[in-house]
């Protein structure tokens, strides 16, 4: 593992020696990182649930059990008998950008020579249907531990920040034919026959509670499927935006980069979970325009896209995602 890491870290060094510093491409903003922290939901952290039993409650419901043990045994990363915790973590952030190499949460952009078709653009897909396709990025935002709120705690992340993915260089974000290598299963759940069964995740999602088993579905986002930057077009621009959003989260887990923590198989550590489950996510849009609650999977836009996309900026945002973790705390 630490092997692939390093080769990692080596390909992202050399593609960003083939980038050059620009402040054309997007809006920038040296403040970003500031104005997150201020106006992240803190809030949405909650539920913190102790053996099953709530003893912080939150303005979202938590629509995955929690362990009902009262304790838990671990041998991983060392013997402990603890209690099993659960609460949603903000430690990751995803950007989804119009501008090639815009990253709105660190303030700046970027332009490269490597050529290509990169940028976000809105197209005809057929007579009838129009799809909107845009870059994304997966990053690293451990906020709680940044800030120094919880220390000292096992079950809180207390990497680094940084940038872990960007599909601009990815030619599987870029090519819905390419997708299907990691996710074949498109072919089944990609159509609007599935899509019908969607209608049960949409009105679902909008009481928060998404439906694990439907998990080609994104409530009123869509479909997961492909796992590309292309989205279909629909009334709401800040839902398709979020369901690119999403679909970089399910993305992440089949390419094994983003890791289960829920349930009683994530109590001791993280697992592969190469299905993802939309019940262990709260996405807050926070640029260009925070709300004041994050949102579940699926849920529709007329309850939080009002003012969230304003026009005299560039179409270039980012969410911070709340990550389930179930653990075993001492």
């Amino acid at each position: 593992m630490k092997k692939f890491k390093l080769f990692t870290n080596i390909k992202i060094l050399i593609l960003i020696s083939l980038i050059n510093v620009n402040s054309y491409a997007c809006m920038e903003d040296k403040s970003a990182l500031l104005k997150m922290t201020q106006d992240l939901c803190y809030e949405c952290m909650f539920p913190i649930t102790i053996s099953g039993l709530t003893l912080i409650s939150g303005p979202m419901d938590d629509p995955s059990p929690s362990s009902r043990s009262p304790i838990c045994i671990c041998s991983d990363p060392f013997p402990r008998i603890g209690i099993p915790v659960s609460f949603f973590e903000p430690n990751r952030l995803i950007e989804v950008v119009s501008e090639p190499y815009c990253f709105p949460s660190f303030g700046f952009s970027a332009t490269s020579n490597l050529g290509g078709m990169l940028g976000g653009n809105k197209q005809n897909g057929g007579t009838t249907s129009k799809r909107n396709f845009m870059q994304s990025h997966y990053g690293i935002f451990p906020v709680l531990s940044i800030l120094e709120l919880i220390t000292d705690f096992l079950c809180m992340e207390s990497s680094s920040v940084d940038y872990a993915y960007i599909t601009e260089v990815d030619p599987l974000w870029n090519s819905d034919t390419l997708a299907a290598i990691i996710s074949p299963e498109a072919l089944l759940f990609g159509n609007p026959v599935t899509n019908l069964a969607c209608i049960a995740d949409s009105i679902s999602s909008n009481f928060g509670y998404p439906i694990d088993l439907l998990f080609w579905c994104m409530g009123s986002w869509g479909n997961s499927y492909p796992m590309t930057g292309s989205h279909s077009a629909k009334d709401s621009y800040m839902a398709d935006v979020a369901g690119i959003a999403s679909k970089m989260i399910y993305k992440m887990h089949r390419e094994l980069i983003l890791w289960g923590s829920v349930g009683n198989q994530g109590l001791c550590g993280k697992y592969p979970m190469p299905i993802w489950k939309k019940t262990a996510y709260r996405l807050q849009p926070i640029i260009p325009v925070a709300t004041p609650e994050a949102i579940v999977i699926g849920q529709t836009g007329l309850n939080w896209d009002s003012f969230k996309n304003p026009p005299s900026l560039f179409n270039n945002y980012s969410f911070i995602l709340f990550k389930k973790r179930d653990c075993c705390a001492l």
